[in-house]
């Protein structure tokens, strides 16, 4: 039988690559849910082209849009975030692939899991922001949560080889971004433009910025808490610029397990969505003899200080990596804008996470308390600042 798949936020960069890998694979999956918040006539071309059973537009001002474009088909159209939460849970849906952007993923993603479903994560902020929460109602309902991230599937994948011997360390991976090496002065002076010339990965916006900054390895980290169940200090971070180890883990032996391949999130997309069987993929293979060495480095945190502070955040606990993720999600929005300068983010972060309210073990209800009053306040302290 076909896995019948969810797509929270299929507009976006993992979306389209996960819809591409359906297109590979029209034997083994068919789409039955699409979400998007603002792409509206994009997730009608993506409606009309895999048939699906129903949309969601979350950004309600343009339900009826949608809802005309589609009304010759036989697809149902909803609107609002409440709509793809129930959605998800519906008994058509096998996977439930959470790539929205954001914060905003978090309740659709609780929604899917509380219905027993696969989870294909792809969305950071999720763990990030409620990891202890979002994991044990995984135990809870026997909703098994695959990783999607390039970093989070390596590691899944090297833990299928280590046939349940003790793993010493975690090694992430990161490429260090556009400014790996560009020297702190002039990355000060870096516009969003600038931050969005990922050397390697084609991705969203918002997560080649947190690239840029490393809060994406920051976040990273703290996924890998959650994913893997390791503590903080066992988990290592290390530059590795070409992009082609995705991670690796260390034994009690010394010995290194690694997973390697092009940049390319269609490869953990499709792991995740096809586990346990692996299938062909039309991506670029790697290359050993045209790509000549591998190169590694320590993180320079006085260059990138968001991934001290992410380390800072899951080493304080509680509600605090919630905090850490508001304040970044309106600073990085900011940046974009040209309304924050590259340095500014960090600072809005750090200052929002140093004054933010402890919660040694947040509730759900809570983590959205957290959400909104640090992100409000994240954009009191960005409206005080000059570019």
């Amino acid at each position: 039988m076909k896995r019948r798949i969810a797509i929270l936020g299929s507009t976006g960069s993992i979306g389209r690559q996960t819809l591409d890998v359906v297109r590979q694979h029209p034997d083994m999956f068919q789409v039955e849910v699409l979400t998007a918040n603002n792409s509206s006539a994009l997730l009608v071309e993506q409606a009309v082209e895999f048939d699906v059973n129903s949309v969601v537009i979350c950004n309600e001002d343009k339900y009826e849009e949608v809802h005309d474009a589609l009304q010759d088909r036989d697809i149902k159209v909803f609107a609002g975030i409440d709509s793809a939460c129930e959605l998800v849970a519906g008994d058509n849906v096998d996977i439930v692939v959470a790539s929205m952007v954001g914060f905003s993923g978090l309740r659709p993603t609780i929604s899917a899991i509380k219905a027993g479903k696969i989870i294909a994560l792809a969305n950071k902020e999720t763990l990030v922001a409620a990891g202890s929460i979002v994991m044990s109602l995984a135990h809870k309902y026997n909703a098994p949560v695959l990783p999607v991230d390039s970093e989070h599937s390596a590691i899944f994948q090297c833990l299928l080889a280590a046939q349940g011997n003790k793993v010493e360390k975690i090694h992430l991976t990161a490429s260090g971004g556009p400014f790996r090496t560009w020297d702190r002065e002039k990355i000060a002076k870096a516009v969003a433009a600038d931050a969005l010339k990922h050397p390697n990965w084609n991705m969203g916006a918002k997560i080649t910025v947190d690239s840029a900054t490393m809060m994406n390895k920051g976040f990273e980290v703290i996924e890998a808490k959650w994913l893997f169940d390791m503590a903080p200090s066992d988990i290592n971070v290390v530059v590795q610029p070409e992009s082609v180890i995705h991670s690796m883990i260390e034994f009690e032996d010394g010995a290194v397990v690694a997973q390697m391949g092009c940049p390319d999130m269609r490869e953990p997309i499709q792991f995740a969505l096809g586990f346990p069987k692996r299938m062909p993929l039309n991506n670029k293979k790697l290359d050993f003899f045209s790509l000549g060495s591998i190169s590694f480095a320590r993180p320079d945190m006085e260059k990138f200080p968001a991934l001290r502070l992410a380390f800072d955040a899951i080493e304080k606990g509680g509600n605090i990596p919630c905090a850490l993720n508001a304040a970044n999600e309106a600073a990085v929005a900011a940046f974009l804008e040209g309304r924050l300068d590259f340095y500014g983010i960090s600072d809005v972060v750090g200052n929002c996470i140093a004054g933010a309210d402890f919660v040694a073990e947040p509730t759900l209800e809570q983590v959205f308390e957290t959400h909104n009053q640090v992100f409000i306040k994240a954009k009191e302290l960005i409206d005080g600042r000059i570019v």
